[in-house]
């Protein structure tokens, strides 16, 4: 069975972007097992290293520190109220593919929401989950020798949302971000979410 870890507390980007690094030496070396990592980060912006990142908009007004990362996309957002999740996932046994990879953690996503009542589900040549037009999770991934890392973000609370307006969500502009509580109408944990979502993963 998939091992889903849940860290109790706010935690900074760059210690999950170690334990990350830690997780995929062990599983690389055949000193550890495939894991998911569930957390909340402190406010955090980040980027893939990509030479257009206008998706920041004005990176020097930011309200939150901004971190360039090894993973594919443009601009996002993390902070209380997200939940964020890490798959450090041996791709090699699972048939080295990434695309099945991304819609793996896409059905993952789809299926944690429907247990929360919303229809949510994908956008032709977008990756993610969205409900219509409405962006509910987002999903950026990095490989090293083919074992995965970072991964999605889940927008469960509203407290989450404002920290999108600052920059162009994902580089598409015009997107509207929505959350789990805003698609419900009613207030739904973290730890809510997570036990739902670690159920969803396990069947992975």
């Amino acid at each position: 069975m998939l091992q889903v870890v849940l860290l109790p507390d706010l935690i900074d980007y760059a210690a999950a972007l170690t334990l990350q690094q830690r997780a995929v030496e062990a599983l690389v070396e055949g000193t550890g097992g495939e894991l998911v990592y569930l957390l909340e980060h402190r406010p955090v912006y980040t980027i893939g290293r990509l030479r257009d990142q206008s998706s920041l908009r004005d990176a020097t007004s930011l309200p939150h520190p901004v971190v360039e990362t090894n993973r594919g996309g443009q601009a996002t957002y993390h902070g209380p109220g997200q939940l964020v999740g890490y798959p450090i996932l041996d791709l090699t046994a699972r048939g080295r593919d990434l695309h099945a990879h991304l819609r793996g953690i896409e059905d993952a996503l789809i299926r944690t929401c429907a247990r929360f009542d919303v229809a949510a589900g994908r956008r032709a040549e977008l990756t993610g989950v969205w409900v219509a037009e409405r962006k509910l999770a987002s999903i950026g991934v990095g490989v090293r020798k083919w074992v995965s890392m970072h991964g999605f973000a889940l927008n469960v609370s509203n407290a989450c949302l404002p920290g999108f307006r600052a920059i162009t969500p994902c580089g598409l502009e015009g997107v509207a971000m929505t959350s789990l509580e805003a698609e419900t109408g009613r207030s739904i944990s973290i730890a809510e979410a997570a036990a739902v979502l670690t159920r969803e993963l396990r069947q992975w």
